[in-house]
């Protein structure tokens, strides 16, 4: 006889809803920054979802950040420029 098990754990901590959005009504007011953090193909990943949004949403602007050094944080100068342009950043990193 064969007996399958559920490998799926209990979770061990109560869900909590993310609470974090940006309004998104597609006006040319909406600008969201796509942070890529300098890892290889993270630019090009984040064109892709830039074009995704375009898509789905033409109305929104992007805009295209680039950390350039996946080992240091975002500086300041740069964390200062997307707050100042987006109501939003996506950032990614590729491998």
């Amino acid at each position: 006889m064969i007996e399958f098990l559920n490998p799926d754990a209990d979770v061990g901590i109560e869900n909590t809803p993310y609470d974090l959005s940006v309004k998104v009504d597609g006006g040319n007011a909406t600008t969201i920054g796509l942070l890529a953090n300098g890892f290889p193909d993270s630019v090009p990943f984040l064109d892709e979802v830039g074009k995704a949004i375009g898509r789905l949403r033409p109305g929104i602007n992007l805009k295209a950040y680039n950390k350039g050094n996946a080992t240091i944080a975002a500086p300041e100068k740069l964390l200062g420029e997307i707050g100042g342009d987006c109501v939003g950043v996506i950032a990614a990193y590729g491998h």
